[in-house]
C-alpha cells in the first residue's frame, strides 16, 4: 500500500526528534505488513488492516505514543515486560527509536498485531450491517465513585454510549484489584476534565 499523504503531513509538523520515531516504527510496519492501510485516527497516524484498526503512533510534546489496538496485545507485551504505564500507549513513553523495541521484536508485535486486527476488536469500526452492541452498565465501584465527584458523573453522563463503553471495558479488563482501582481513580480524573477514554490519540 502507498504512503497516506496526511501522515506525511503529520510527521513534518511533528517535533524532530518524534518524526525519527514514526518514520521508523511506519517503516518497519510497511515491511512487515505489506497491506497495511494508513488513515488518520483521533489525530493520529493510524494503520489498519481492512478498514479495522491495527495501531496508532502519535507525537507529544516530549515523548511518542505507539499503541497497539486489540486487548490482547497488551497481555502479550506484559508477559514479555515491555507494557507501558497507565495512559502511555502500549510501549510507554517513547523519546527516541531506542526506546522502541529491537526491530525483529516489533515487527514479531506487528505480525501478531495485524493478525488480530482481523477480528475487529471493541473501538475497531465494525462491520457494515451488523448490529450495534448493547447498552452496558457501569460497575457498582465505578458507579460509587462517580457519585462522589460531580464534574465527572456529569460528563460521563453526556457521553455516547460507545463513549461510556469505552471506560467501562477498561475498567472491567482489569486482571488485579489495585490495577482496577488505578484505572477508576484514573477514569474519575479525566472525567472530571471532560475528556474522553482515548483522548491522548485525539487532535
Amino acid at each position: 500500500m502507498a504512503k497516506n499523504a496526511v501522515v506525511d503531513a503529520y510527521i513534518a509538523r511533528a517535533p524532530q526528534f518524534a518524526r525519527a520515531v514514526i518514520e521508523h516504527f511506519r517503516d518497519i510496519v510497511h515491511e512487515t505488513c505489506p497491506e497495511v492501510e494508513e488513515g488518520m485516527k483521533w489525530g493520529r497516524p493510524a494503520f489498519l488492516r481492512e478498514g479495522r484498526l491495527m495501531a496508532l503512533v502519535g507525537a507529544f510534546q516530549a515523548h511518542c505514543a505507539v499503541a497497539f489496538w486489540h486487548p490482547e496485545m497488551n497481555r502479550i507485551l506484559k508477559e514479555e515486560g515491555r507494557l507501558g504505564e497507565e495512559g502511555m500507549g502500549s510501549l510507554g513513553k517513547v523519546r527516541g527509536v531506542k526506546d522502541l523495541p529491537a526491530k525483529k521484536d516489533l515487527a514479531r508485535y506487528l505480525r501478531e498485531a495485524w493478525r488480530l486486527a482481523a477480528e475487529a476488536p471493541a473501538g475497531a469500526a465494525r462491520r457494515k450491517g451488523t448490529a450495534p452492541k448493547k447498552p452496558i452498565e457501569a460497575p457498582e465501584d465505578f458507579a460509587a465513585a462517580l457519585e462522589k465527584n460531580a464534574a465527572a458523573k456529569r460528563a460521563f453522563g453526556s457521553f455516547a454510549p460507545g463513549q461510556q463503553r469505552e471506560y467501562i471495558e477498561w475498567i472491567l479488563e482489569a486482571k488485579r484489584d489495585e490495577t482496577r482501582r488505578k484505572r477508576i481513580a484514573t477514569a474519575v480524573e479525566w472525567l472530571a476534565e471532560g475528556k474522553r477514554r482515548n483522548w491522548r490519540y485525539e487532535g
